[in-house]
């Protein structure tokens, strides 16, 4: 019998006497686990599981022709049902909080005045109106494919003009702060490195193990844009990594060797970088944007940096390599003066 043991996890024996496992948590479909146990086919199952929708609970009593039901309806789609686990799960986190306010109100009774003024109301939070301005919209066109409506009241609604930087980039002295609290051989560290040394996403990060490791290099495919990715083990990766046991599932674990959900490794991470002294705004995809920052500074070319980071996109990564070469020219321009003038002030 295996010696770690995962939360939700059923095991029984089949008629033809193989051991057989279930993730069974309350609220959930049970979900087959493929094996061996612990294995990578097991661990991808037991992620994608732990992320997974809760069963629409009460749904035979929905009202005919209410959000509710048009919420419940969408959720049985093949638009839903083929999202990606991560994907889903903020679909419905936002879907949920729409149905909180809306569910009881009549689909076909909707129009483009009470979009406005529901997205209106969230004028305070730009990102959080646009986002759920286009998950009403997604919403109103399955009204339109299932005959609930003949049209999309959020068409053409205008989203929040909003410049936003997304996620804090760590700078240099954070860096150098978190590695100074958090020695090798913590968790926590062991977690920076690993974030900062390869680039990944959060989700990405917690299913990482020994099984990615060959060549020199961390290999593995996105689960966000099944980018394949080859990232070569940095000196302070290798480092961390060295002091790991071999027999790990995954390479971040919580407290009682299981693997983390994305959410709770980004949670259980905020309270690292708090003990450290920084900022609530630094995060683990803020040390993406370090690594991408870091690849530039180093000279790497936009494609460099994304056989790395794994953008599907260039225009984000083209920002940093700006930056670091409108960085690279100044410091030649101020060589320049010095050479020039001999470094001499007014005389």
């Amino acid at each position: 019998m295996p010696r770690k043991d995962f939360p939700f996890v059923q095991r029984f024996i089949d008629r033809h006497g193989r051991l057989r496992f279930y993730f069974r948590k309350p609220g959930h479909k049970r979900i087959a686990l493929p094996g061996p146990y612990g294995g990578a086919e097991f661990l991808a199952a037991y992620q994608a599981a732990s992320e997974g929708a809760p069963l629409e609970v009460g749904a035979a009593r929905t009202i005919p022709g209410t959000m509710n039901a048009l919420i419940v309806s969408y959720y049985k789609s093949s638009g839903f049902t083929s999202l990606r686990p991560s994907t889903a799960r903020v679909y419905r986190n936002i879907v949920e909080r729409f149905r909180e306010e809306h569910g009881h109100k009549s689909v076909a009774g909707m129009q483009a005045r009470h979009v406005r003024a529901i997205i209106a109301a969230k004028a305070a939070t730009p990102d959080a109106a646009n986002r759920l301005l286009g998950m009403i919209s997604l919403l109103m066109d399955h009204a339109v494919a299932e005959e609930m409506r003949p049209d999309n009241p959020a068409f053409g609604i205008k989203r929040f003009r909003h410049k936003s930087e997304g996620f804090a980039t760590w700078r240099e002295d954070d860096i150098g702060a978190f590695r100074a609290r958090w020695p090798l051989g913590s968790r926590e560290r062991l977690a920076f490195e690993l974030a900062l040394g390869t680039g990944q996403r959060r989700g990405d990060l917690a299913r990482l193990g020994w099984r990615n490791v060959a060549g020199g290099a961390i290999n593995l495919k996105q689960s966000k844009t099944g980018a394949a990715v080859a990232v070569p083990i940095v000196p302070e990766l290798r480092a961390a990594l060295d002091l790991l046991s071999r027999d790990r599932l995954t390479f971040i674990a919580t407290s009682i060797g299981a693997p983390f959900t994305p959410a709770g490794l980004g949670n259980w991470f905020r309270e690292a970088v708090r003990s450290a002294g920084l900022s609530d705004e630094l995060s683990l995809h803020g040390l993406r944007k370090a690594a991408a920052r870091r690849l530039a500074e180093a000279g790497c070319t936009t494609h460099e940096i994304a056989s790395i980071t794994g953008h599907r996109t260039l225009s984000e990564i083209e920002r940093y390599t700006r930056e670091a070469e409108k960085a690279r020219l100044a410091k030649a321009a101020s060589a320049k003066i010095v050479q020039a003038f001999g470094g001499k002030g007014e005389e």
